[in-house]
């Protein structure tokens, strides 16, 4: 959370006491969604789980990142509005990393992935 306003972005910190991890990933991704806010950032032992979760609400399209190149595609070529981390499998300092990425790119509608971007829209509509 620190990173991210380091960073110059507003954070709210939808809390981590709830054991059932979905729960907190789907009010996050519901917020998400809402235009509440641009990006949600959530975490679980893999990312897995919360990533699951969060793209069953519709609106939401979370990335469970490992790597830069996956933080900086979530948004370039996939227009993802969440990413998804594992604590357990991504250290603190690399997570600041891939976070930093992530926020600093936007998608380019205008991009090569515009038409794969619009099909997972679609389906979603259907």
């Amino acid at each position: 959370m620190a990173k991210a306003e380091d960073l110059g972005h507003e954070v709210k910190d939808f809390g981590s006491d709830d054991p059932i991890y979905a729960n907190v990933a789907v009010a996050v991704a519901e917020a998400v969604a809402a235009g509440e806010y641009d990006r949600g950032v959530v975490v679980c032992g893999t990312g897995i789980g919360v990533s699951i979760a969060a793209n069953k609400v519709k609106g939401a399209y979370c990335a469970c990142i490992a790597d830069v190149y996956q933080a900086q595609r979530a948004t370039l070529s996939n227009n993802a509005n969440m990413i998804a981390i594992g604590s357990q499998v991504v250290g603190i300092k690399s997570a600041e990393v891939f976070l930093e990425e992530y926020l600093k790119n936007d998608f380019d509608p205008n991009s090569r992935s515009k038409d794969k971007v619009a099909r997972i829209c679609e389906y979603e509509a259907e």
